[in-house]
């Protein structure tokens, strides 16, 4: 029965949960058995609180005996990311400096998810202050790939990409700056969305009026990371930014009280047609253009994936990409002024504390001047036009999700990619760091594998600002011609029960 419950998908479980097929207890107890013999060897789920988890699905068990309202997510199993606050677990953000704080607040992220019905089970691992797409610190240690344990699970929401993948929690919640979504989606084989700034409210947040970081939900598949969309979706006076989906948050379909799959029309499980009569228009990039350098096994593993899909859906594609180095370096200069705005009065109070990635990227945004500002303003209002226009000729922008596969969990990033040197901590995640400048939507889709060492390989989906619902609905179709074609994407590997893997290696 653990197995069983383990291996469903959040929606299909929550569908058990709601109709009573399955209680909370049930559920929690297989979750909680499931964590207790893998996380040794992953360690992805960090502060794990059983006891209140499982005093929280006796309580959700009880709510629905007594004719309770049941929320979307009700007796779901979750774990919240380290970077945001949950009320009475400790919230580290992986520094040493915060290893014994414990949160007085719950992110709104968090709220809405347990308002949703939602039991939180503990928090999952990230790098130092979610700095670099490879999840370790010196609090907690290195988070593993379920896929290979010897490789890393990618970041900065790496903790809760490789719970999902080794189907510790159902459903997770995520955090993107410049692919920190997108990377452990792709790195651990499963689905993650990047949504557009404002569309998931951010409180607490140190940077409210930033544009780069957002939160974003992840899951095993579209419908999973749509259900938890639309729980996360909707403006919060606390957030200045935030706004609601264009129309109405997603209605119920198919299964009584679950959300449908924005942008899929309930009676024939379609993706709206945004010119009825004409096939979807979709360009594809293997490296933006040439701004990206992207591994060799990367690109072969995902031209082949694309061709197929293209035939199979009767898409109209293209290899094209618009022109996204103004994108590249308003996000290097709007992530240098975040660095210094929110982690700049801690390093000047504990100098020397920080890690050496952080300290760099730091003073780069002292350095920068009024000119430079000017300049990245411009870029934006530039690239803004630029995506407008290019989605006026396409309907979606297709890439790999990541430049690199899944790398030693020894590396601290990768130094090369097929011989081409990487400049920092930045320079591998090229890429998705352009698509963030853009402001637009992306997601993350498990589509191949690397050949030989069988290592995920995502691809990335990019639709215009603000149109989350029709990028889901067209994700939706292009993730089951992709299961089609392999069977097995999604589901990581058994790891034998008693694997203990050391979650402090040495890093370098």
């Amino acid at each position: 029965m653990s197995d069983e419950l383990t291996g469903r998908t959040a929606a299909d479980l929550a569908a058990l949960l709601r109709g009573g097929a399955v209680s909370a207890a049930e559920a929690m107890d297989a979750h909680l058995r499931r964590i207790e013999a893998v996380n040794p060897a992953v360690n992805a789920v960090v502060d794990l609180q059983a006891e209140r988890a499982i005093a929280g699905a006796r309580a959700a068990d009880e709510h629905r005996s007594a004719g309770g309202r049941l929320g979307p997510l009700h007796g779901l199993p979750v774990a919240h990311k380290d970077l945001i606050p949950a009320r009475g677990f400790r919230f580290t953000q992986g520094s040493t400096l915060h290893a014994e704080r414990v949160a007085e607040v719950d992110h709104v992220v968090v709220e809405r998810m347990q308002a949703a019905g939602a039991i939180s089970v503990g928090k999952t691992n990230v790098p130092e202050f979610g700095l670099g797409s490879h999840s370790f610190n010196a609090v907690y240690g290195v988070t593993r790939n379920p896929w290979d344990l010897s490789r890393t699970a990618g970041g900065s929401s790496g903790g809760a990409g490789a719970a999902l993948a080794a189907r510790m929690l159902p459903l997770a919640d995520g955090s993107d700056t410049g692919g920190s979504l997108r990377n452990p989606a792709s790195f651990c084989g499963v689905t993650a969305l990047r949504p557009s700034p404002g569309t998931v409210p951010s409180w607490p947040d140190a940077h409210p009026f930033g544009r780069l970081s957002v939160k974003g939900p992840m899951g095993r598949d579209v419908a999973d990371v749509a259900l938890l969309l639309s729980v996360l979706t909707g403006g919060d006076p606390r957030a200045p930014l935030s706004v609601g989906l264009p129309g109405a948050v997603p209605s119920t379909a198919g299964v009584p009280g679950l959300p449908a799959i924005p942008g899929l029309t309930p009676e024939n499980g379609e993706a709206p047609d945004p010119s009825p009569g004409r096939p979807l228009r979709v360009a594809w990039t293997p490296d933006l253009a040439g701004l990206a350098t992207v591994a060799s096994e990367v690109t072969e593993a995902l031209i082949p994936v694309v061709e197929r899909a293209a035939d199979a859906l009767g898409w109209e594609i293209a290899i094209d990409c618009p022109d996204l180095r103004p994108a590249l370096e308003s996000f290097r200069v709007q992530r240098a002024l975040q660095m210094e705005a929110t982690l700049g009065p801690l390093e000047r109070e504990h100098p020397g504390l920080l890690k050496d990635d952080a300290v760099w990227n730091l003073e780069q945004g002292r350095r920068l001047t009024g000119s430079d500002v000017a300049a990245m303003l411009r870029a934006q209002a530039g690239i803004q036009e630029r995506m407008r226009e290019f989605f006026g000729r396409y309907d979606l922008l297709l890439s790999p999700a990541c430049q690199v596969a899944p790398f030693p969990v020894e590396e601290r990033y990768p130094r090369a990619i097929d011989g081409a040197e990487m400049a920092n901590y930045l320079d591998w995640m090229t890429l998705p760091a352009a698509i963030t400048g853009t402001a637009c939507p992306a997601m993350s889709l498990p589509a191949a594998f690397t050949a030989g060492t069988r290592l995920p390989v995502g691809l990335q989906v990019v639709g215009p600002f603000r149109q989350e619902r029709q990028l889901l609905g067209h994700a939706w179709q292009l993730e089951q011609v992709l299961r089609e074609g392999d069977p097995s994407l999604g589901w990581a590997p058994q790891i034998p029960e008693g694997t203990i893997c050391d979650p402090f290696p040495e890093i370098h």
